[in-house]
């Protein structure tokens, strides 16, 4: 088969198309022929020599993936060759074939179509694991969504509102504000204009958020603090401000408020099951019922990912850049 490799770390040139082995099947996993996969911010990452995937799954980058089951392993049931699966991964979806935990994979969601389906695994598992089963966002309470206009962010907004809370964002520009509500987003501001503090005090009456869900990490932490409300859930899932900041626990003893951290890619595969599980029961009646879409801003040939990787580190997209393999036809 042939997959996108990285030779040396480096900038999105570093990315080369090559022929390598097949991948081979342990117990209970299924072998995907890939049809579409997606950036994320963690390929980039990886591609720069910062993010190693996790011992044991491929060294090949990409999170997720759509695409036909080409061979079912020892001690898999319930799925069978041919089924069309979108699949969350560790590793290797930039590729033609990936072989996928069984407890990875999800049905394409009737009504959507293969390719868009690669959209989906990795922004539903964040955002439902981050957002409800750990943050517990309830119908009435208020999310305050960073990076709003991005994959995860489009999917948040969505999800929150879905479920009857009210959802503020934070995005650079009026175009993708504009975008964001469209998706349902209640309160816009512009982080390049705007103190999102003060904006977020001033909409709800003083009482801050109920959730944060943060991509950025340490610039924004003392102000992440500040917006939360009593009783407040901080959800850090992203380090794109840096990786030290400093913290004022007599604030956070003050809204009795908590702050976690979390990382999808190198979980144990009983935890990943659990959380596709999840998804599963309660985000997949919510796409097929029309409630909730996949936003894809482009799709780019799988052989081209750099043109994916410019577009994510570019930061123009809304929503998801896929990578569209020739099993797509």
């Amino acid at each position: 088969m042939h997959a996108i490799t990285i030779p040396e770390p480096g900038g999105p040139e570093a990315l080369v198309w090559a022929e390598v082995p097949d991948p081979v099947l342990g117990e209970g996993e299924v072998l995907v022929e890939v049809v579409a996969s997606a950036v994320n911010r963690a390929d980039l990452l990886q591609r720069q020599g910062f993010y190693d995937p996790p011992p044991g799954s491929s060294r090949y980058p990409g999170l997720e993936c759509s695409g036909r089951i080409a061979e079912v392993g020892a001690g898999v049931s319930g799925w069978s060759v041919g089924d069309e699966v979108c699949a969350l991964l560790a590793g290797g979806g930039y590729a033609e074939k990936v072989a996928v935990p069984a407890g990875q994979l999800l049905p394409v969601p009737a009504g959507l179509d293969l390719v868009t389906a690669a959209a989906l695994p990795e922004v539903t598992a964040t955002v439902w694991s981050n957002v409800f089963m750990i943050a517990h966002l309830r119908p009435g309470e208020t999310l305050l969504v960073h990076g709003g206009a991005s994959g995860i962010g489009t999917m948040a907004i969505q999800l929150a509102k879905a479920v009857g809370a009210r959802v503020a964002v934070t995005a650079g520009g009026p175009d993708k504000l504009a975008r964001c509500a469209e998706l349902g987003a209640d309160i816009l501001i512009d982080y390049r204009e705007q103190d999102f503090v003060e904006e977020l005090r001033k909409a709800t009456d003083g009482a801050g958020a109920d959730v944060i869900l943060d991509i950025v990490g340490a610039k924004y932490l003392d102000r992440n603090v500040r917006a939360l409300a009593v009783n407040g859930r901080l959800a850090v899932i992203g380090l794109q401000g840096g990786v030290k900041g400093e913290l004022n626990l007599a604030a956070l003893l003050g809204k009795r408020a908590a702050i976690t951290a979390t990382s999808l890619r190198g979980r144990p595969l009983g935890e990943k099951a659990s959380i596709i599980a999840a998804v599963g029961e309660h985000v997949w009646p919510l796409i097929e019922g029309g409630r909730v879409r996949a936003v894809v801003d482009r799709a780019v040939p799988l052989t081209d990912a750099a043109a994916g990787d410019r577009v994510l580190e570019s930061g123009a997209n809304v929503g998801k850049v896929l990578l569209v393999g020739a099993a797509a036809g």
